[in-house]
């Protein structure tokens, strides 16, 4: 088994002591039962990954740097996932999951048809977040995808232009599979965004919108998938589209 990954605030150097935050040092202690001198891995802020050693403390740990890993080379494709955010607990799955997809970041957001509720007042964005940190160190990446704070759809619409292109889709799209539309979609593009609607999925005139300022509306086939499922289809296609997968 590979040594257990953590992430730590601050750029470090080979030879470097650096402190696990207090839910880790709990988790390497408590929950893992690890001892001095168990092998860590530690990416610092810069994502530079290194070789540690335990170090324990009392109740604190901390981790010896031994070596600097070699970074994993970088993902052809940069995906954005603007999520609208769906009902209960389904979002933690969607930023658990786009997190172990490689997702660089996921976009929240409230359209028309949504029933999320208010995620900042319900404190969902800070478990989000704890969410995506805890399951990059588990699927070992060498960073954390950024999980914005929500957005309305408009303020998401005005943001498309700033990718190289954006992937919406729509059950009423045109029905041409991911296989035939992809490739020419995907040429020359290094930084792009995918929308997924809420369960009710996004309304015409949304979709109308994004489209004007550039979106592809495309097809996922014949079935309707739900919210959550749609997005980890999406991002798997284009990013096996480009070579990441």
């Amino acid at each position: 088994m590979g040594a257990t990954r953590f992430f730590v605030s601050g750029v470090y150097a080979e030879g470097d002591v650096a402190t696990l935050a207090d839910d880790d040092a709990r988790k390497v202690l408590v929950v893992l039962r690890k001892t001095a001198g168990a092998p860590l891995e530690i990416v610092d802020s810069s994502g530079r990954a290194y070789a540690a050693r335990l170090v324990v403390d009392g109740s604190s740990a901390r981790a010896s740097l031994d070596r600097a890993v070699d970074p994993a080379a970088p993902a052809a494709l940069r995906l954005t996932l603007a999520q609208g955010i769906p009902k209960g607990q389904k979002m933690d799955f969607v930023v658990e999951k786009a997190t172990e997809l490689g997702i660089a970041r996921i976009v929240p957001f409230s359209s028309e048809r949504t029933v999320g509720g208010d995620a900042a007042r319900d404190g969902k964005l800070e478990r989000w977040r704890r969410l995506a940190r805890t399951a990059a160190q588990q699927c070992g990446r060498a960073d954390v995808p950024a999980v914005d704070a929500p957005l309305a759809f408009p303020e998401l619409v005005t943001t498309i232009g700033g990718f190289d292109a954006t992937f919406v889709p729509w059950e009423l799209a045109e029905a041409r599979p991911l296989r035939e539309v992809l490739p020419a979609l995907l040429a020359g593009v290094r930084d792009a965004l995918v929308v997924i609607g809420p369960e009710g999925g996004l309304a015409a005139a949304e979709v109308d919108a994004a489209r004007a300022g550039g979106a592809h509306v495309i097809s996922l086939g014949r079935r309707i998938f739900r919210t959550e499922t749609a997005a980890l289809v999406t991002c798997s296609a284009l990013a096996y589209a480009a070579g990441d997968l």
